[in-house]
């Protein structure tokens, strides 16, 4: 049921944005009570919601979140709004229209690729296909203290649907919190795999470039499945999970 004064469809954004939060503890992508996701408020382009800053990932719920404009205003709900999370976010949002929603997290496997000094996924995986021609990388240059930095990334991110950033972590993006979540979860495997790989001392096998077109290609033709699409398959599947262990992110 929609909260006190929330809309069908604000509602329903709430629920998968508290439901992305808890997959992230789920799947250990989050850093306690820091790292941010932001997701446009139906119907709006100029203000997203947040999770007000102390919340641990593991209790946030639909009804915690804080509605912020790009200015930094505080339109509704409370407690405090973290200067990094406002930093990056607003000016991603800005520069994007076409993105509803931003993930940005310092996961494992993602911040070890991008400690490396050459960070690239390499074509080696089939999951890193999926991202070929799809990841930008930004250099580092400390906290995100002021819309400087977030206009940076912005930047940097153009039209691609992940930025990688240097010696800190990734950003995923997506039309829907379905989208930058399932971007998330198969960059995060894809990067693990690599990193493994090359803990292995092995050489790396890339795929050759008649399987690397053919298979970017199958990409987009194998989006749905008799007329299903994937990804929302994907992340309906995962709030499944978070119901049978009875989460309460939905409240």
């Amino acid at each position: 049921m929609p909260g006190a004064g929330l809309d069908e469809a604000e509602w329903q954004a709430r629920v998968d944005l508290a439901a992305a939060h808890r997959l992230a503890v789920h799947f250990g992508y989050h850093e306690g009570i820091d790292n941010h996701f932001t997701l446009l408020v139906p119907g709006h382009a100029d203000r997203f919601l947040l999770a007000p800053f102390g919340l641990h990932w593991s209790e946030i719920r639909a009804s915690d979140f804080l509605v912020v404009d790009f200015a930094g205003n505080k339109l509704a709900g409370t407690g405090p709004v973290e200067d990094t999370a406002f930093h990056i976010h607003a000016p991603l949002h800005a520069a994007r229209p076409d993105v509803r929603c931003v993930m940005h997290t310092h996961m494992p496997y993602a911040t070890a690729l991008s400690m490396l000094e050459e960070p690239e996924l390499l074509m080696a995986s089939q999951n890193a296909i999926g991202f070929s021609g799809l990841v930008a990388l930004c250099a580092y240059e400390g906290f995100a203290l002021d819309s400087g930095e977030g206009r940076r990334m912005a930047a940097a991110l153009g039209g691609k649907a992940v930025l990688l950033l240097r010696n800190h972590g990734v950003v995923t993006t997506g039309k829907s919190v379905a989208e930058a979540f399932n971007t998330l979860y198969f960059f995060e495997r894809a990067a693990m795999t690599q990193i493994l790989a090359q803990s292995s001392g092995g050489k790396i096998r890339l795929v050759d470039e008649p399987a690397l077109g053919r298979t970017v290609e199958q990409y987009t033709t194998s989006a749905q499945v008799e007329g299903l699409d994937r990804i929302e398959l994907h992340f309906a599947a995962l709030k499944r999970m978070l119901d049978r262990q009875g989460s309460d992110y939905a409240e």
